[in-house]
């Protein structure tokens, strides 16, 4: 299926490319989350019209989470964890915990902009985690992971 992205999408383009993607993706995902529409010669019209505001709203999407990052960028999050005595975890530190300690920091983030490429923390130590708020902006935060003894 051919659609416009009304929007910057990761992998796919960006702000009025017409690209060609699987019809599920498109019914299921990008069309009804508003970041894609059908590639019709009315909706390519449409859209031209509408392509400055769009633009514009993108430019002040992007600013904002430049922002964002300038504030969370690089702060460090200690979390405690019960860990054996080779500094293995019992359990494992996730998104969910590090969302929110960040937002224990004041520093609402969502879940799903925390990237951990090779899956929960499962080791004591310190840690890089890269948080995308924007397509455009990824930030790196410390996770401090501090073992507690078991008892």
């Amino acid at each position: 299926m051919q659609v416009i992205l009304l929007e910057k999408i990761t992998n796919l383009g960006s702000l009025g490319d017409v690209v060609k993607v699987k019809d599920g993706f498109a019914r299921n995902f990008l069309i009804p989350k508003g970041k894609a529409q059908r590639a019709t010669a009315q909706n390519l019209a449409a859209f031209e019209q509408r392509r400055g505001a769009l633009e514009k709203a993108q430019a002040e999407t992007l600013a904002a989470a430049q922002q964002r990052g300038a504030e969370i960028g690089g702060l460090t999050v200690q979390l405690t964890r019960r860990a054996g005595a080779d500094g293995r975890l019992f359990g494992s530190v996730t998104t969910y915990d590090i969302a929110d300690a960040l937002t224990a920091l004041g520093h609402p983030i969502e879940r799903a902009t925390i990237r951990l490429p090779q899956g929960p923390l499962k080791l004591v130590g310190d840690h890089d985690v890269a948080v995308a708020l924007h397509s455009d902006v990824v930030v790196h935060v410390k996770v401090s992971v501090l073992g507690e003894a078991a008892e």
